[in-house]
């Protein structure tokens, strides 16, 4: 009886072993069109003038959708973990979609719902755009960790990669598109396009059938780089250690991440930089490289070894960035280096959740970690501004972001590796 289910499993694989890379089309797709989120920077310039906003004003739906994003995260998680990743992913793409298609009508949304326009602004382009960014963007890594436990880190590393890119592509489109038709036009013209990639990456999304293995592929031989977890829920896996440990480096290492992206723009003027499509290019590239490239080093360095070397980098890195800004040259290969750093962390981490944890539950099990981001999201920004103000330089910030990555990997020591497994199984039995 165990031969013949074998045969049907390895029967059915091979079909499904090819269908797995439409999933990868389709997972690349989603966070290309989400990735955008990180150019909503892009539209700063023309709304300030038009409104008469200030950019401490208008910074602030950076830091709504940071948080809609990691909390809606969750919530889609946990959908896609019951009702599959289609339905997971219609929901945000339309929700992104709307979103923008509705800050085009700023004003219409803002006078029918009684609200100041800023506000209409932060709920289309903060929260409308941020909650269908968490929804969406949960799809992709859940997905792509069940059809490749063979090569997790460099899957899910590619896929979320594609969410570092998009901003380097709709990004300079879109600075060209307000050039020539205004920041309405361009808001309706982004918003058509996203729906169409939305919905066809949706149509990609779905999960491997039962009993599914890659061909060649043997659970047995599961390497201590890339560990095959137990299936846990999140009642049992909050009560590990491991999880705590991660929770706190995650936010940790990224607070260092989102203080830089939320005082960049200001950050390269002050040194005398003001090339700022290369900036917005050069900050993509190292986002997405950092997601991929790290995401296929942990495969073989491991998950757990790849991010303490990324942290030690960002910590040397920081303080380098503030020192040798005014030379262009080590201030755009450091810069690169910073995202590259920050990067890495939102692939491996994703990667490591399903290793630690199994993938039954991964949606909402990696939610509830992606919400340490979600408060770095909060901090990091904070701290920027915050030392700016007191001290009308950005040294600190950058030297307490480099100490914060330190403490980061101190953290990282108490998750183990093996001893998760432990803990999940001995959770799990007392059920």
């Amino acid at each position: 009886m165990t031969s013949v289910a074998s045969a049907e499993v390895r029967e059915s694989s091979a079909p499904a072993g090819a269908a797995r890379w439409l999933v990868v089309v389709g997972g690349v797709m989603m966070n290309m069109a989400l990735g955008t989120f990180y150019a909503n920077s892009t539209f700063l310039p023309s709304l300030e003038k038009e409104f008469g906003w200030t950019r401490a004003q208008t910074s602030l739906v950076t830091t709504f959708g940071i948080v809609m994003i990691a909390s809606w995260f969750v919530v889609g998680g946990r959908l896609n973990d019951r009702k599959g990743p289609r339905i997971t992913a219609l929901i945000g793409g339309i929700l992104f979609s709307l979103g923008f298609l509705l800050a085009s009508h700023l004003e219409s949304v803002a006078s029918i719902l009684h609200i100041p326009a800023l506000w209409g602004f932060y709920l289309t382009v903060g929260i409308c755009v941020g909650a269908g960014n968490g929804f969406g963007y949960v799809v992709p890594t859940a997905v792509g960790s069940k059809w490749f436990p063979d090569k997790r880190g460099l899957i899910v590393g590619l896929m979320v990669g594609g969410y570092g890119a998009g901003s380097a592509i709709f990004g300079p489109l879109a600075t060209n598109l307000i050039g020539s038709v205004g920041w309405r036009s361009t808001f309706q013209i982004l918003a058509a396009i996203f729906f169409v990639m939305t919905m066809l990456a949706a149509y990609l999304m779905r999960n491997p059938p039962a009993g599914y293995r890659p061909s060649g592929w043997d659970p047995s031989r599961a390497t201590a780089a890339a560990p095959r977890g137990v299936d846990v829920d999140a009642s049992h896996m909050v009560r590990t250690r491991t999880f705590w440990s991660l929770w706190v480096a995650y936010a940790l290492g990224t607070t260092a991440g989102t203080m830089v992206i939320s005082q960049l723009v200001p950050f390269a003027r002050a040194a005398g930089h003001t090339a700022a499509f290369a900036i917005f290019i050069l900050t993509a590239l190292g986002n997405a490289s950092g997601r991929f490239f790290s995401g296929w080093i942990s495969d073989h360095a491991g998950r757990i070894n790849t991010l303490r070397g990324m942290l030690f980098v960002s910590a040397i890195s920081m303080p380098a960035l503030f020192l040798l800004r005014e030379n262009a040259v080590l201030f755009y290969a450091l810069l690169f280096v910073v995202y590259y750093c920050y990067g890495t962390q939102l692939s491996v981490y994703a990667s490591t959740s399903a290793d630690f944890w199994g993938t039954k539950n991964l949606g909402f099990n990696y939610g509830l970690l992606l919400l340490a981001w979600g408060l770095a999201g909060i901090f990091g920004p904070i701290l920027g501004g915050r030392v700016y103000v007191a001290t009308g330089e950005y040294r600190w910030a950058f030297f307490i972001a480099a100490a914060v990555s330190l403490v980061a990997i101190a953290s990282l020591s108490f998750a183990n590796q093996r001893s998760h497994v432990q803990a999940a199984e001995k959770a799990l039995a007392e059920t």
